[in-house]
This record gives C-alpha cells, structure tokens and sequence, in this order.
C-alpha cells in the first residue's frame, strides 16, 4: 500500500485527514491576520484583539496535536518506548495548553460582550445587571474568567502524566505507570474534555443566539452566522472524539475537519460586515 516504505502507521487515511488540518492551520493564521490587521488595527477594540488571539492559539495547538497524531508514533525504533512517550506526552500537553490560552481568548469575547467597556450604569437598571455595572465587579469578573483558562493550560502542563496519558500508548509501549481514569478515559481529559470545556466554549454560541435575538438588522445577522459557526464548529471537535472513541476511522478522517472549515467560513462571513468596525 501506498505509504508503507517510508511510514510505519501512517496511511492514506491519515494523509487525507492530516492534509486537511493542515488547510485549517493555514485559516487559523489568515484569519488571526485578518481580525487584527484589519479589525483591531482600524478599530482598537478588544473585542477584535481577543478574536485574532483566539485563532492564533488554536493554530499553535492544532501544529502539536498534528505532530502527536501522525508524525511522532512514526519515531517507534529510533528510541526508546519511555522516552517516545515522553516525546508524544510533551507535545499533547503544549497542544492542550495552547487550546486552552485560545480559550481564554475566547472568554475575552464573551465578556466584552456582555460587559462592554463603554456601558455605563443605567438609573432604570436593578438587580443583577446593576450589579454587574459596577466597575470592580467588571473588572473582577473579566479577569477571573480569562484567568481561569489559563490556569487549567498551566496545569496541563505540569500535572502528572497519570492524569493524561491514553491507556493504549501505555499498552503499547509496555509502561509500568498506573494511570487514574474515569470509565477507563484519563482522569485529566475526563475533567478537562468532557466537563470544563462544555461549560466554557458552549456559552459562546448560546450567548451569540441571545444577542441575535435582541439586536436588527447588520448585527442581527452578524450573531446569528457567529451562532451557527460556532455551533458548527464545536460539533466538529466534538464528532472527532465520538468517532475516534467508537470507530469509523474513515469517517473520522474526513467528517470532523470538514465541519470545522466550514464553521471557519462562517465565521468570517459573519464578521466581514464593514458596520462592525
């Protein structure tokens, strides 16, 4: 079969999929150029600055996780298995930290959303939303949901491979480690996969639907292909963990990234309104 002189593992599946994740890197980083040398340049606005960031970070950590998936288990037999592992368990935790640095990005969004900089108090506002007016309530609350993304990339960085490793690189390679898992998945993807970053990332399209709904016209549409793009674009992150899970590798291959390039898509389409500068 084609592939089988030079590679090991690597087949004509995983040049289709990795070929394609490549297209997504190189949208990642004309659309971080996009949002801020033509966006945040012309307007100064953070929203726009958090935008670009956000697509930079998620280039950075789909060049590791590209590397872990298809190049590094090609190394076998030019090293050792623990040090191999080393190797693929240093570069999941780059790729998982600059995901995480993307979702900080991604709270910037949200909260310059939802507390602009320019809103004043409003003497008809009670409750909590005069609550959140406050100045130190902003501030405080602005940082502590762009810090605490960076906190988890931190500790992805410098917990114990237990936490983290796939119990069939353990398997294969023959390790002595005993990993702690939940249902027999890492117990540290468990808690940062399936449970933080639902709770962080799915706020964002949710959040685009609500302002979709309370705004007309070049903005109303703006939200609404913002929701759909997102949407779209975590449906995709999530299929490639169910496929790669349960199977249909072909599918995975190809499904997944086709997902995320045309969420992609749609989020430039939604933000290439000269009204929103």
């Amino acid at each position: 079969m084609i592939f089988q002189d030079y590679f090991q593992y690597f087949d004509i599946w995983d040049a289709i999929e990795s070929g394609l994740y490549y297209a997504i890197v190189g949208f990642y980083f004309l659309i971080f150029a996009y949002f801020l040398l033509m966006r945040f340049r012309t307007s100064k606005k953070y929203y726009w600055l958090y935008f670009s960031l956000l697509f930079l970070f998620l280039a950075a950590g789909r060049v590791f996780f590209i590397v872990y998936y298809f190049y590094a288990p090609e190394l076998e037999g030019t090293m050792s298995g623990l040090e191999l592992v080393g190797l693929m368990m240093t570069l999941y935790r780059f790729a998982t930290f600059f995901t995480w640095m993307g979702i900080a990005c991604l709270m910037g969004v949200f909260v310059t959303l939802i507390l602009p900089p320019h809103a004043e108090n409003g003497t008809s506002e009670t409750g909590l939303k005069k609550f959140l007016r406050k100045k130190n309530v902003k501030i405080t609350l602005k940082i502590c949901l762009i810090v605490i993304p960076i906190i988890v990339g931190i500790l992805a960085l410098v917990l114990s491979d237990a936490l983290f490793m796939d119990p069939d690189l353990k398997d294969n390679y023959g390790l002595s480690i005993q990993l702690i898992t939940v249902f027999g998945y890492p117990a540290g993807r468990f808690v940062l996969n399936i449970i933080l970053l639902p709770l962080m990332v799915l706020v964002i399209p949710f959040l685009f639907v609500y302002l979709a709904l309370k705004t007309f016209g070049v903005l109303r549409r703006s939200y609404a292909l913002n929701a759909i793009g997102f949407f779209i674009y975590f449906s995709g992150r999530a299929a490639q963990g169910l496929l790669e899970t349960f199977g249909f590798p072909h599918v995975r291959a190809i499904l997944p990234p086709l997902l995320i390039l045309l969420s992609l898509l749609i989020i430039v389409i939604a933000n290439n309104y000269e009204q929103l500068r």
